[in-house]
């Protein structure tokens, strides 16, 4: 797990060691991603310079020095693990002479011997770029799930590409937002396509690959995630499969030359990638949970129950008002954006406390958007189910769900039924595609802080179409569709999250749920299956339910990592969420500070996203868009550095 860096010129002006200047400084904004190591490498007629900060998991040796340069000349920089890299050794070793015992040099290997198809071979999560001298191409690629990132920028003179957007703002000639990727912003709290919120820096999105040559970008998906219901098997057939792909995920998750640790919150998902892990005898580093003791927020309960079940020691962070006051601002300088939503300041601080005693860490990310963790879905086909049953035609195609036996399963939405008077007062019945971007849609609790005039909502909503009625679902049922659109969009800003928070720290977070090869196989399983009678998580309780505490299965009150905003924004933190607005330099494109302020106190849930999104806009503007001078400042002072291996 590492950070990497490039840039390549487009029209050859920089000598050396200016272009190898260039790269260190801005490789040395994130530092904190790999603080084992640091690396940059300048081809020959200085038109290519690579960066690598290293944080060192696999293969801990000098041998495994990055950026790692073949004897044919190949150059990769890597961010990530590759996880069946012992077995692709073994198959390389007659192609090619291997100098350590990492996977990065693996990925050199396959791509010398299959070119850019290397990347069906390899299972793991990846972010990387190699320079191929004898073509005079850049080939990039990130992981099929986005679980490593990769951004990028280019203009008349270069292109560059970081593993995170800060490192790229020095090169913007100026920090603007984005207004497509904001208006996608206030509907989701995330971005849909390659835009970011950042004019002009743009991401590969998840499974696509890009290859620079002769000055020509050509970027390429090279997986999907298909849904071709299988109709033939059975349930114990499924379950017995899943179980065995679930066991060989964790052991290729486990394969670590440094000590092993997991994330333990409580729910469901990170317990069963807990005790998993616990079973193979993979976890040396301890369990890890944050709390908050505020009645309501406070899960750690469930956390002990497993820990106990595991008669393992669990290490409880306590986090307060005073630690979200000292770290929200820098939660946000590391994620880049103000995305996914406020559980990333917990994370924040769970991983800082893991990263005093481990380098690797396990969560259970994924598991919600294969399995149906939201209750979101059971809303949706709870309405599904009322019109079928009106209508009689529940028998006519794949509802999943009867209204018979959905409604045993509705105590779980007791939590939730503000959420549904919300849901149902407008469009009842609609088309499925209109009604779930009714549930995502974050936009209405807004009440005039934001200029909505000069967004282009109706192309937001356009975008969301086709995505989730792309192709590779097209025949699929309601759940695969709301799955579909979660696991292409929400779950690459939730694994943003996971990646920052983590790597903030030099602590690499792995997900063993997002292996592609369990994930081909479970979006081919039968919705009724996966989401039967409307019970979330069915698969992953029946098949790993006896790992688990009966007090944790049966639970309903579970919500992610939830963060008392409530209490604190109308009680001690008031005077804070104040001035940091007040703090506001008026230069705000899209936003009304006066009615931020009149309606901030106006929040009716205890789980708002609406204050947690206008602050950590607030927050975001404050760290990136008034501090332009600071970036602009890196790349002034480049002839004062002295760099001198390469």
């Amino acid at each position: 797990m590492c950070g990497i860096l490039g840039l390549f010129q487009l029209q050859k002006a920089l000598d050396r060691r200016t272009i190898g200047n260039y790269a260190k400084i801005l490789s040395d904004i994130i530092t904190h991603r790999g603080p084992d190591d640091q690396g940059v490498w300048v081809e020959e007629n200085a038109r290519v310079a690579l960066a690598h900060n290293r944080l060192s998991i696999i293969d801990l040796s000098d041998n495994a020095h990055q950026p790692m340069v073949a004897d044919n000349g190949l150059v990769i920089v890597f961010n990530g693990e590759i996880y069946n890299y012992i077995e692709l050794r073994d198959s390389l070793k007659s192609h090619w002479n291997f100098r350590s015992k990492s996977d990065t040099e693996v990925i050199l290997a396959l791509y010398s011997k299959y070119g850019n198809d290397c990347l069906q071979y390899l299972r793991g999560m990846f972010a990387f770029a190699i320079w191929d001298p004898k073509k005079n191409k850049l080939f990039c690629a990130r992981d099929r799930f986005g679980i490593k990132p990769f951004y990028f920028y280019q203009n008349k003179e270069v292109f560059a590409f970081a593993s995170e957007a800060k490192a790229l703002l020095p090169l913007v000639d100026k920090i603007e937002t984005n207004k497509e990727a904001f208006s996608e912003y206030l509907v989701f709290q995330y971005t849909l396509g390659n835009q970011t919120l950042f004019e002009g820096i743009k991401q590969l999105l998840p499974g696509e690959c890009l290859s620079l040559e002769e000055n020509t970008l050509a970027i390429k998906k090279y997986w999907n995630l298909e849904y071709h219901p299988d109709p033939y098997h059975t349930e114990k057939y499924f379950c017995e499969q899943f179980e065995a792909l679930a066991e060989e995920s964790m052991s290729l998750h486990l394969r670590s030359d440094v000590p092993v640790a997991s994330y333990l919150s409580g729910g469901v998902d990170s317990s069963i990638v807990a005790s998993l892990a616990h079973e193979q005898g993979g976890l040396k580093a301890g369990l890890f949970h944050g709390r908050f003791n505020i009645t309501g927020y406070d899960e750690s309960n469930y956390a002990q129950m497993v820990a106990d079940k595991l008669k393992a020691q669990i290490n409880i962070l306590d986090i307060g008002s005073k630690d979200f006051v000292d770290n929200i601002s820098n939660v946000i300088y590391h994620l880049d954006f103000p995305i996914a939503g406020p559980g990333s300041f917990p994370q924040f601080m769970v991983s800082k406390y893991a990263a005093q005693s481990a380098k690797v860490i396990l969560g259970g990310q994924g598991g919600d958007e294969l399995f149906g963790g939201y209750a979101r879905y059971l809303i949706a086909y709870f309405e599904q189910a009322i019109s079928a049953a009106i209508d009689d035609t529940h028998h006519n195609g794949n509802f999943v769900v009867t209204p018979e036996s959905i409604i045993p399963n509705l105590k779980t939405l007791r939590e939730y039924k503000p959420l549904i008077k919300q849901f149902w007062k407008d469009g009842l019945f609609e088309s499925l595609d209109k009604r779930y971007l009714r549930l995502i849609n974050r936009m209405v609790d807004f009440n005039g802080e934001v200029d909505l005039s000069v967004l282009n909502l109706d192309g937001v909503n356009e975008r969301f179409y086709s995505i989730f009625n792309a192709p590779n679902v097209a025949k699929a049922s309601y759940f695969d569709k709301m799955t579909h659109f979660d696991l292409a969009c929400l779950l690459p800003a939730l694994l943003q999250v996971e990646d920052r928070v983590s790597m903030a720290f030099g602590l690499e977070s792995r997900v063993p749920f997002l292996d592609h090869k369990l994930a081909e196989f479970v979006a081919n399983i039968p919705a009724d299956i996966k989401f039967r009678n409307g019970a979330m998580k069915h698969m992953l309780k029946k098949v790993f339910g006896s790992l688990l505490p009966q007090e944790l299965i049966n639970r309903r009150d579970k919500m992610g990592f939830p963060v008392p905003l409530k209490e604190w924004f109308t009680g001690e933190l008031k005077d804070f969420v104040g001035d940091t607005f007040n703090k506001t330099n008026n230069n705000r494109p899209f936003l009304n500070k006066e009615n931020i302020m009149k309606n901030f106190s106006s929040m009716d849930s205890a789980f708002s996203r609406k204050a947690w999104g206008l602050l950590s806009m607030e927050l975001w503007y404050q760290n990136f868009h008034d501090r332009e001078l600071h970036f602009k400042s890196f790349l002034k002072e480049h002839n004062v550095l002295k760099v001198g291996n390469y």
